[in-house]
């Protein structure tokens, strides 16, 4: 794990990528000997600072998140793929050295729509069914919860202060402020302090030598288990082709790109070439795609209707039964708690909160959330009410200066019983609040036959028949847009690709 050996690394060009490959091969290894391969006979490798095993006071510490966390995404993932991604993830936890039972391991497949993946003290591991959608076979799923793991076993955590790691695990729900319009203001402190969207783990970026140092103890972990080391590079390549194929669907060139286990683990494009070299004459061969393929069939995949869909630019909860459009221009991100609104002229999220029958107060309120402690108070001049396609609604706008100039700091909410109430909460530069009064205005109900309408996506694996080709498999996906490019991406193929009868290749379908 030399440092210095990574200034030879070879050019993007010399870089073995799945995306060139035109054949997979058929006929992955079985599962038993991937199993027997994790039985992990190599002695773990050495971390700088890592204690001998758990202690107590982090897996008291990961007891006390692991709930906190499960709601804030979505809660555990129940289905049959659930038990084999907890099986992979105790296997390659072993190798770490933290702890050789796999019972002192807690594995947890989340119920989220985005790539994500975690760790924290305690033998806790976490990853989000739709980051293993994106994955190629077992070694990829190893390679990513190996990487978390490598966080903790180096002890990555402890170099963030402490009051800011508390805040990454354990957030409470709030407004998404934007770092581009609030910069290091004091305002703008309170982004950190908030939830996100409640779709990501709220954590300070990894320092550049934190990510390859998790990456080259996920590879020493990899082999060490018996799988491809090379794992970790085309994982992280399938990653760094989904974020840019996310920004480029958002119309996005990277500021307002959707959030995503590169928002904490940045840039794994400029890692897959050191992870390549790292896993250069490394022993290990298993894979396991066949068998990881069969865990993912029939998965679901996207948003879980019961935390609503996104659809374009249209918001959509079936259960709830109300949906709202986001103004032109914005793109969605739903999460387990609350869903994001960005763009180029300002971000926003709708929650729910405690509501006991008075709007003004409700509002009132969700202001007076706004600001940590000992910050000073956002509170608009005025609250005002009107009614929005038969819903009670009230609204207030606050004008805050941040080291950026001024901001306008919106709250509409609107009532849906004596006991149930929702609001937006925006921000934009001073004097442009109103970029989303459309949206406001479209908040509505929705009726029970709409309601049974949303279908949720799942992934379907399929055998590439004679005379299949890429864009007529595309043309399944249930998507209205990006058909080839999502396929291709889900499936690392590029457009040269050739496809051959037998090959199982990946689909998203309603």
């Amino acid at each position: 794990m030399n440092r210095q050996s990574r200034a030879a690394a070879p050019k993007p060009s010399a870089v073995p990528s799945r995306r060139r490959k035109t054949v997979f091969k058929g006929g992955a290894v079985a599962m038993a000997l991937a199993l027997s391969a994790c039985a992990g006979t190599t002695t773990p490798p050495v971390v700088p600072g890592q204690a001998g095993s758990i202690t107590q006071q982090e897996r008291q510490y990961g007891a006390e998140a692991h709930p906190q966390l499960l709601a804030q995404f979505g809660g555990e993932y129940n289905a049959p793929v659930t038990n084999y991604v907890e099986r992979v993830g105790k296997n390659i936890a072993a190798q770490s050295g933290l702890a050789t039972a796999r019972e002192a391991y807690t594995v947890t497949l989340l119920n989220s729509p985005v790539n994500n993946a975690f760790a924290i003290p305690g033998g806790y591991i976490y990853t989000t069914r739709q980051l293993v959608g994106l994955m190629d076979n077992e070694a990829e799923l190893a390679a990513v919860l190996g990487h978390e793991v490598g966080h903790v076993a180096a002890r990555h955590s402890q170099t963030r202060q402490q009051a800011q790691q508390q805040n990454s695990l354990l957030g409470v729900l709030g407004a998404v402020v934007s770092g581009v319009l609030l910069g290091n203001s004091q305002l703008g402190q309170l982004g950190q302090e908030l939830a996100m969207q409640g779709s990501q783990l709220l954590t300070l970026k990894y320092s550049r030598s934190q990510e390859h140092q998790a990456d080259d103890l996920g590879i020493a972990y990899l082999s060490s288990a018996g799988y491809d080391p090379m794992a970790m590079a085309s994982v992280l390549e399938s990653l760094a082709q989904q974020n840019t194929l996310d920004a480029r669907l958002a119309g996005s060139s990277g500021s307002n790109a959707v959030p995503e286990w590169a928002s904490t683990h940045p840039d794994p494009a400029s890692r897959v070439r050191d992870a390549f070299q790292e896993a250069q004459g490394m022993p290990g061969t298993v894979t396991n795609r066949d068998a990881f393929l069969t865990a993912v069939d029939g998965m679901l995949y996207g948003d879980d209707p019961k935390q609503g869909i996104v659809d374009g630019n249209s918001f959509v909860h079936p259960e709830l039964r109300f949906a709202f459009d986001a103004p032109n221009g914005f793109f969605l991100v739903n999460g387990t708690q609350a869903v994001s609104i960005s763009g180029q002229s300002g971000r926003g999220q709708l929650a729910g909160a405690p509501y006991s029958g008075d709007l003004n107060n409700y509002v009132g309120k969700v202001f007076g959330q706004l600001a940590g402690e000992g910050q000073p108070q956002v509170q608009p001049a005025q609250i005002q009410r009107t009614t929005v396609n038969g819903l009670p609604a009230a609204y207030g706008t606050a004008r805050a200066n941040t080291g950026n100039g001024a901001v306008d700091v919106t709250v509409f909410a609107y009532e849906f019983s004596n006991s149930q109430a929702f609001h937006f909460v925006t921000i934009t530069q001073a004097g442009q609040a109103g970029v989303f009064n459309p949206m406001y205005q479209s908040m509505r109900r929705i009726s029970a036959s709409q309601a049974a309408a949303v279908k949720p996506r799942k992934i379907d694996v399929v055998t590439v028949k004679s005379g299949d080709t890429l864009q007529g498999l595309a043309n399944r996906m249930a998507y209205d847009n990006g058909k080839l490019e999502r396929f291709l991406v889900l499936n690392s193929l590029d457009t040269n690709a050739v496809l051959q009868p037998g090959q199982k290749v990946k689909l998203v379908v309603y």
